[in-house]
């Protein structure tokens, strides 16, 4: 089993971008054999989804609530996955966690193997 680590997070101003970076960790290196998530969690609230990538890269998903501001992508050595977050708003405030997700198929929900132990996303107004 996979283990993932996140990276990326900070202070940023409504507006702003980020990008959080996720990482296998330990002996093995790779994700090309997972599929991949990230997934936040305020405050107060639930974790909730916020985008997938299939296995090649190919095919992505994303929540209605970050659709056209987020990317999610992998490197072609399926070592990382990013998420690009353009257009920060105060309510994106939260612990973002990468999670892994051995195979072919992308879940939207929190039906993963390997969760990272989350970045601070803090977006001042």
């Amino acid at each position: 089993q996979v283990h993932v680590a996140e990276s990326g997070g900070g202070l940023v101003q409504a507006g702003g971008s980020l990008r959080l970076s996720c990482a296998a960790s330990g002996a093995r290196r790779t994700l090309s054999s997972y599929s991949m998530g990230w997934f936040r969690q305020a405050p107060g609230m639930e974790r909730e989804f916020v985008a997938a990538i299939s296995m090649s890269g190919g095919a992505t998903y994303y929540g209605d609530s970050v659709k056209g501001r987020f990317t999610i992508s992998r490197d072609n050595a399926k070592t990382t996955v990013y998420l690009q977050m353009n257009s920060l708003k105060p309510e994106d405030t939260a612990v973002y966690y990468c999670a892994a997700r051995r195979g072919f198929r992308v879940v939207t929900t929190q039906d993963y193997d390997s969760w990272g132990q989350g970045t601070q996303v803090t977006v001042s107004s």
